[in-house]
């Protein structure tokens, strides 16, 4: 299993690169977004890889970082996605936003990437969503320690959270930036209430632009 390549890079194409290691160049199929962070042609570069043994050969498809390989892999466990699906979804959409998007049930994120309808989208997030249901309402290392326990304890499937986010969808915001800003109030409330919670998302997202 090849695991990982450092090497010159001798090739950046639309959906693959071709890096030299020790005299021997390596093809790696990868996203768009990873092929604009590897670096540019004569660049020495790290790759991590996936290693595919297939019938027609051997299929090396290659990550700027371990975060992207995660996720491709775990996009890999829903039926119907594939390789190339899962790159696909993850050259318009970072690991992060993808968490945030699966938490909140917004389809209309992964339809971005090409090749990608509404069916498989919601198959994803439905096969998906226990998996990153705690991922975006996680409170950071720096705060954890100060929030409460209730605070801590929150889910994606709390009726307050998703009665605000309903509210908010329906003034117009995305759902991905509409659960991030409910979720992030919801830590810091003692107890909140949609009557509390919304007006305060709106001062927020206000702040950052609207969807």
């Amino acid at each position: 299993m090849i695991a990982q390549l450092r090497g010159v890079l001798l090739h950046i194409g639309v959906r693959d690169c071709l890096i030299e290691v020790g005299g021997v160049g390596y093809q790696c199929q990868m996203g768009q977004k990873c092929l604009t962070r590897i670096g540019q042609v004569g660049d020495a570069a790290v790759i991590y890889t996936h290693t595919a043994i297939k019938d027609d050969g051997i299929i090396l498809t290659g990550f700027a970082d371990l975060e992207m390989k995660a996720a491709w892999h775990l996009l890999k466990t829903v039926q119907g996605v594939g390789d190339k699906a899962a790159l696909a979804i993850l050259s318009v959409v970072a690991p992060d936003a993808l968490m945030l998007a699966i938490a909140a049930a917004d389809k209309a994120v992964i339809q971005r990437a090409e090749g990608v309808g509404a069916k498989l989208a919601q198959r994803i997030i439905n096969e998906l969503a226990d998996k990153v249901a705690d991922i975006s309402l996680a409170p950071s290392a720096s705060t954890d320690a100060a929030a409460p326990d209730s605070a801590r304890a929150t889910k994606t499937s709390d009726p307050i959270l998703l009665d605000t986010i309903s509210a908010l969808v329906n003034l117009g915001y995305g759902r991905s930036e509409a659960h991030q800003a409910v979720a992030q109030l919801m830590r810091e409330q003692n107890a909140p209430n949609v009557e509390t919670l919304v007006p305060l998302a709106l001062k927020q997202l206000a702040k950052g632009g609207r969807a």
